[in-house]
């Protein structure tokens, strides 16, 4: 937790943000959650819109703030003997909530009371939309289903903009991150299992953090974006994809990706696009600045990529067009980041074009392009990740060729590529005044010549 100075502040700005809006602001915290019965749940992770502004990491919260009076009331159950002999000793709900500097606190039932009576008064309720089932139930049972577009969007403009006791989590939640991943890439040896692999990696966040800050994903088959089967056993010759984060204690996350040749060393074929979508890495982290629309970066990287694999013989044609046509999409059907924060892809529970958007910016409808999840003019303290990728989907490339795209050589890519996988490179960024900075400690391995020298040294070492 931060100090009880940092969550009023907090609070504070949120109200004045919200200036011309009367009535209250309604937050519900997280459940713990069944996992086949009552009393073994799931591993408890509360929401984290709840955790910015009140800061209490335990199930069963929820908050009132008056925007016309400025009281606020936590509400919440005191433990009962029954829980602390299976517990322990637990603080009260006041001590809790006065070290988030909160003075006024009810029980939870006394919620359903306060927001029926503002309701009875004509009162503005504004709430935010759930992302769990209990918290859709709970609002649908107070009659506040109806999330407030003022209250997301001041939430959304505070969140987006990192102060520097959060960066200073970030950091720490990268370099987390960054010892996962070595410790993955240590680990990998023609012959093992992926799941050996797996555990020792989360293992290292859990050892030091909360856990995981997503499904991990390790993989051979890196044309799968969302491979989280990790049965298969390691072969010589294939690119396996990373795609992990740690969440830190403070829930914090990271997010990275590499990409490793399971022998070691890449093959000529394997270099050419590892190399390319390397290049597109950088140039997209060389235009992260201030004034920036993110959009235009990854625009900048779909123009650069299709220049490469021209050169590469995979499309034809002129760039210009290529660009305008949307060419790109085929080998890289996902946008170029995300925003990050206390969640991997933040606030997206609140509405991801609201996040990811400026007001003057609307999604487009390409394949590609239309996944970029964060769109907007680039401002100091924003992060967001760099994660460029060029994948081989045999499905999607017969479903352009039959539809009769044009640009694309498709003999080439039915000859040579339909067994590549896909490649993928990922960092987390925070744009700073003048720029932007890698979040995290030492950079992971980068370049091919990077990776293929620090696996040279595991296999050393191993």
């Amino acid at each position: 937790m931060f100090s009880k100075e940092t969550y009023a502040s907090r609070r504070e700005e949120l109200r004045r943000r919200l200036k011309g809006e009367s009535g209250i602001a309604v937050f519900i915290g997280n459940v713990e959650a069944p996992a086949q019965y009552k009393d073994n749940c799931y591993k408890f992770r509360q929401d984290s819109t709840w955790l910015y502004y009140f800061g209490i990491d335990e199930p069963r919260f929820a908050a009132v703030l008056d925007l016309d009076s400025g009281t606020e009331t936590i509400y919440a159950d005191d433990f009962s003997i029954d829980d602390i002999i299976w517990t322990g000793p637990m603080p009260t709900v006041a001590e809790q909530a006065a070290r988030v500097g909160i003075s006024k606190t009810e029980p939870y039932s006394k919620l359903d009371w306060a927001v029926s009576q503002a309701i009875v008064q004509g009162r503005a309720i504004h709430s935010i939309p759930p992302s769990r089932w209990y918290n859709t139930l709970k609002a649908q049972s107070l009659g506040i289903d109806k999330p407030s577009e003022a209250l997301i969007r001041a939430i959304i403009s505070m969140r987006l903009v990192k102060t520097p006791e959060e960066i200073a989590e970030l950091d720490a939640a990268g370099v987390l991150g960054q010892k996962m991943h070595t410790t993955a890439r240590k680990g990998i040896r023609v012959g093992r299992v992926e799941q050996e692999i797996v555990g020792e990696m989360e293992g290292v966040t859990l050892a030091e953090g909360w856990g995981v800050s997503f499904a991990t994903i390790l993989t051979q088959h890196g044309e799968v974006f969302h491979n989280h089967g990790h049965a298969c056993v390691i072969e010589p010759g294939k690119l396996m994809v990373i795609d992990a984060g740690a969440e830190g204690n403070s829930h914090y996350a990271s997010d990275f990706t590499r990409t490793y040749p399971t022998g070691g060393r890449y093959t000529p074929k394997q270099r050419d696009i590892y190399q390319t979508v390397y290049d597109c890495h950088e140039l997209a982290f060389s235009l992260t600045k201030p004034g920036t629309a993110y959009r235009d970066v990854h625009l900048a990287v779909a123009r650069l990529m299709l220049d490469r694999l021209s050169q590469l013989g995979l499309v034809k044609g002129d760039l210009d067009e290529m660009v305008a046509e949307g060419t790109a999409g085929l080998f890289m059907p996902h946008g170029l980041g995300h925003n990050m924060g206390l969640d991997v892809h933040d606030m997206e529970d609140l509405g991801e074009d609201l996040v990811g958007y400026d007001p003057d910016q609307k999604r487009s409808s390409q394949l590609g392009l239309r996944s970029l999840r964060m769109a907007r003019r680039l401002v100091p303290g924003n992060v967001i990740t760099d994660e460029p990728g060029i994948y081989f989907i045999p499905d999607l490339i017969r479903m352009w060729k039959k539809e009769g795209r044009p640009f694309v050589n498709y003999a080439a890519l039915e000859e040579g590529y339909f067994d590549f996988g896909g490649i993928r490179i990922e960092d987390d960024v925070l744009v700073t005044a003048d720029g932007a900075r890698r979040l995290g400690g030492t950079r992971l391995p980068a370049s091919p010549d990077e990776v293929e020298a620090a696996m040279a040294k595991d296999k050393e070492s191993n």
